[in-house]
């Protein structure tokens, strides 16, 4: 006599339409634009890290915020070397209030730059009199 063999295979093997794809989380596009907003937030604030720290908070990738910020055209450029900073303040476009910010922080700047230069004059001034 001839003993069969018999073998179970798991459901889960069987069908191929039952395997899981590993999709990641879909964001809406309000859920997008409070993260970028909250970037935004933190760059004004900070000067820098607005990705860093929306990441750590919404528990996102930070490739995945870069991303939504290529597509929304606001993706920093990266510098190459050391250049001074550019001042760019638009005629036409963004709000009063960052346009008053950034005039008051140009003031700041102008005023420490200008008691630099006093400073500088009176040293100045001061050496070429012992001569």
């Amino acid at each position: 006599m001839r003993k069969t063999l018999t073998l179970s295979i798991p459901a889960f093997a069987m069908s191929s339409k039952t395997k899981k794809t590993n999709k990641g989380k879909r964001y809406t596009d309000q859920e997008k634009a409070e993260i970028l907003a909250y970037v935004e937030e933190v760059n004004s604030a900070k000067g820098r890290g607005g990705q860093s720290a929306a990441s750590k908070k919404y528990k996102i990738s930070p490739l995945t915020i870069s991303s939504w910020l290529k597509s929304a055209g606001a993706a920093p450029k990266k510098k190459r070397g050391r250049k001074a900073k550019a001042v760019k303040v638009s005629a036409t476009g963004g709000s009063i209030e960052k346009k008053l910010a950034k005039l008051q922080s140009l003031h700041k700047e102008i005023a420490r730059t200008e008691s630099t230069l006093a400073k500088l004059q009176s040293q100045f001034e001061s050496l070429k009199a012992s001569l």
